[in-house]
């Protein structure tokens, strides 16, 4: 008997996900617990909660967990911009500066340590597409790789949960960068940046802006930056790695300043989703920008954004002077906020050129792949997303389901 089908996906075949997370992460103690869907068409063709959000309080993963989904934030942040830039408000090639001041005349890093540091003038001026496309020569303190992100350590830019936003754009404005706009590929604060040019194109704080152009039109009823009272029960653990096998608590869902008020807003990592309020968002996306008669972005704009933008459509590899995630992105470009596939083969995972999508640092993930209109979403909650390979271990999965 032919197994059933739901959009062309092999249902039966789908079960595998469940059965390799809890055989491979789960039994194994290597993940606390995970949420998966996988949608295709429009229908949702498979969605499984596994194992626990909570381990301390032996609490489990439910289908309306909550959780920390940090970089995936940024595409949030960047289709948020273009619908700005829908607007005419501005031009990608527009120096940052422009909206920016205080960022006129940034330098680049030559030598020294903060904060003595030996600087030479940028090629060119900073634009808004070097912000989204992660070319500013920005960077995070995390990288722990230079004396620039030493300085962004020092200074708490990307960390202190008492610094706003202005703040940040106003110190980063006296530090150097790491190299000159447009040279090289760096994750950074750049989507943070981001953030604060909506605030200051649209006269509205980003919370508000999401709320009202991005969450309440696609029905997000469970997307914030701070978790409110009513929905704390749900809110999962979040867990950090221990070297040589398992996890240990990195922050307790009771006590986690995700339950506070935010001071900074960070468009590049600061929201808290539910794996069905992310689907709506990736759904909306998949369908071109729009979902059940609400419009976020036109259709255009978004295939301008899931183009590779990477200069002489390079792949990261190519370009990138840091590395940060499990994924080599070998045959992988870099669009207006989504990392584009542009080479199937060489990426050596299957899938389909033209796929976008990003992960967070809590090992959360996910993918729209246009060719087949499928989009596959992770949810765990266990730093950082380069432990273990799932994203490329879902997507074999995932592929060996499509049957038509």
């Amino acid at each position: 008997m032919s197994s059933s089908l739901i959009a062309g996906l092999d249902v039966e075949r789908l079960e595998r996900i469940g059965e390799h997370i809890e055989r491979n992460y789960l039994a194994p103690g290597k993940l606390p617990g995970a949420l998966t869907l996988v949608a295709r068409r429009g229908r949702i063709a498979y969605v499984r909660a596994q194992g626990l959000r909570d381990v301390e309080r032996g609490l489990p993963v439910e289908r309306d967990t909550l959780f920390r989904i940090y970089s995936m934030t940024k595409p949030i942040t960047s289709v948020a911009l273009m619908q700005l830039y829908e607007q005419g408000r501005f031009l990608l090639d527009d120096p940052v500066h422009r909206f920016i001041p205080s960022w006129k005349g940034l330098r680049v890093y030559k030598s020294g340590s903060h904060p003595q540091f030996v600087t030479e003038p940028t090629r060119r001026a900073m634009t808004i597409r070097d912000l989204l496309t992660h070319q500013a020569g920005l960077t995070y303190g995390f990288m722990n790789r230079t004396e620039v992100d030493a300085a962004y350590r020092a200074l708490q830019l990307d960390t202190d949960p008492e610094i706003t936003l202005e703040q940040m754009v106003d110190e980063l404005s006296r530090l150097p960068l790491e190299f000159s706009p447009g040279t090289a590929w760096n994750y950074s604060v750049a989507t943070d940046v981001v953030g604060y040019l909506i605030q200051l194109l649209s006269g509205m704080s980003l919370d508000q802006y999401f709320a009202e152009h991005i969450f309440e039109p696609l029905g997000m009823r469970d997307t914030f930056f701070q978790v409110p009272a009513d929905k704390a029960e749900r809110f999962a653990a979040c867990y950090q790695y221990r070297h040589g096998g398992g996890f240990r608590l990195q922050d307790d869902p009771h006590t986690s300043r995700f339950l506070r008020p935010a001071v900074c807003l960070y468009g590049g990592g600061g929201l808290v989703s539910s794996i069905d309020d992310y689907y709506r968002f990736a759904q909306a996306l998949a369908n071109g920008g729009a979902l059940d008669g609400a419009r976020i972005i036109g259709r255009k704009t978004l295939e301008f954004m899931r183009l590779n933008h990477l200069p002489g459509n390079r792949d990261l590899p190519g370009l990138s002077v840091g590395a940060f995630s499990e994924t080599t992105f070998e045959g992988t470009g870099f669009g207006l906020g989504f990392s584009v596939r542009t080479d199937v083969a060489k990426s050596q995972i299957n899938g389909s050129v033209g796929e976008y999508g990003w992960g967070g640092l809590a090992s959360t993930s996910f993918f729209v792949d246009p060719v087949e209109d499928l989009l596959v979403l992770f949810m765990t909650q266990l730093i950082p997303s380069s432990t273990y390979p799932i994203r490329q271990e879902l997507r074999a999965i995932v592929d060996g389901a499509i049957v038509d």
